[in-house]
């Protein structure tokens, strides 16, 4: 998942997940059935919560469908289902350090800060799962912390979770991860790993019409990018919203003069954010491979977001990449 929109898919996930979390049930997961076999497996065929493993890890693509899988576990596996503001439920996400203080994704919004460096774990976020592991459940059968994208962990915070998964006994912890190849082996192999798969264009179809965004399935970029994710269906959707007409109207195509090129990067400049501008060359290259025949602008655009990841002045990213090929 790329820096700019990963935490706008994690949004979209909730809200896939907030529309069916009344009934908290595995079933709601659409198109995921070893996942859930497996999961309906470790609650059904012991019939005691002492048989859930201490650890698990959700491992599959952002939007598809692991945050609503965890909730629907907890709550069929533990009887909890609201988890917000539950004694016995610790859910951890990455964060952002601004002015000494980490801020989740929603509160760094809030400060209007731009998003220029990956949000992380850190090892005060694993501190307090220690501190949170420290004291028996006070209204479920064993207490539950759930780690949003656990790859997210820095050194510091691996090496300290590591202890914590050694040494946890009365709790079940969940990792969910689209990268689990970036997780420290010696956790991956403490923990059961549950796959979730992307989602065939039916489940996507089906998925998108509960949630009353099948408008979706009408953008054909759009579907594409996300790539068997609702979730990220969703974001890119809601991204498209805030790019002014005028910029995608003229970005149809590769612009063919300079001039087209010098005014097109000005107003990309003047109203765009960061990582708006780097969704959009990821849009643009979806866009323009269904449309072109060379793939030099697609080779182009990707060095373009390379560049704006290494702080390269956007405005001269942009006049560099849109240059017409020769």
């Amino acid at each position: 998942m790329n820096l700019y929109n990963n935490t706008q898919v994690l949004a979209c996930a909730r809200e896939v997940t907030d529309h069916q979390k009344s009934s908290s049930k595995l079933s709601t997961v659409v198109g995921q059935t070893l996942a859930i076999s497996l999961l309906e497996g470790a609650i059904h065929s012991q019939h005691s919560t002492s048989r859930i493993a201490p650890a698990y890890l959700f491992i599959g693509s952002d939007g598809i469908g692991k945050s609503l899988a965890a909730r629907c576990f907890i709550a069929e596996a533990f009887g909890i289902h609201k988890i917000i503001n539950h004694p016995d439920v610790l859910w951890i996400e990455p964060t952002y350090l601004f002015q000494g203080e980490l801020l989740k994704e929603s509160e760094l919004v809030d400060n209007g800060v731009q998003r220029k460096v990956k949000p992380q774990i850190r090892i005060e976020q694993v501190r307090e799962i220690t501190q949170f592991l420290c004291h028996s459940p006070l209204m479920a059968p064993k207490s539950v912390v759930i780690i949003d994208e656990a790859h997210q962990m820095n050194q510091a915070a691996a090496n300290a979770l590591l202890k914590t998964l050694e040494e946890s006994k009365i709790a079940t912890i969940i990792l969910l991860s689209s990268q689990p190849q970036k997780l420290l082996p010696t956790i991956t192999s403490r923990c059961q790993q549950v796959p979730f798969h992307k989602l065939n264009s039916t489940n996507m179809a089906t998925v998108l019409e509960k949630l009353g965004r099948q408008d979706i399935l009408n953008n054909p970029t759009v579907m594409a990018l996300a790539a068997g994710s609702p979730g990220q269906a969703i974001a890119y959707h809601n991204q498209l919203q805030l790019i002014p007409q005028s910029i995608l109207n003229a970005l149809l195509t590769p612009p063919t003069t300079p001039l087209q090129t010098i005014q097109i990067s000005k107003e990309i400049e003047a109203t765009l954010e960061f990582q708006q501008q780097l969704w959009l060359l990821d849009y643009l290259q979806q866009q323009w491979w269904s449309c072109l025949s060379s793939t030099d602008w697609l080779s182009k655009l990707e060095l373009a977001k390379t560049a704006m990841l290494k702080s390269v002045s956007p405005r001269l990213v942009w006049d560099v990449t849109l240059l017409p090929v020769s």
